[in-house]
């Protein structure tokens, strides 16, 4: 949904996928968690494979011309990739806050 995870409010993204520096409620600092690639990793094998059996189920059903085909999965595709890469930043992030992850510490015995 795109909230912070701290206090509530919209504002967790700053453009399509990128972070906000800070929440304009909380003045939560986003910087400090990171999330990684791993969303794109997973959600690019995800979205191809849904993709490809899409495409393939819709050759095969309508036998409809390539750039007609092309036409309409690769806006499927790249809103499907955007809207799953907010949705897995967001929940990576807001785990991340509920279970206070950082950076590994050695603690003195």
């Amino acid at each position: 949904m795109g909230l912070c995870p701290q206090c509530g409010a919209k504002g967790l993204f700053d453009g399509l996928t990128r972070f906000a520096p800070q929440c304009k409620s909380c003045g939560l600092d986003y910087g400090q968690f990171n999330v990684g690639d791993g969303p794109a990793a997973f959600l690019t094998l995800i979205v191809g494979a849904l993709s490809l059996g899409l495409a393939l189920w819709i050759e095969f059903t309508l036998e409809p011309p390539l750039w007609l085909l092309l036409a309409l999965l690769t806006p499927v595709v790249a809103a499907t990739t955007i809207l799953g890469l907010r949705i897995a930043k967001a929940a990576l992030l807001a785990a991340e806050y509920r279970r206070k992850a950082g950076e590994g510490r050695i603690k003195d015995q």
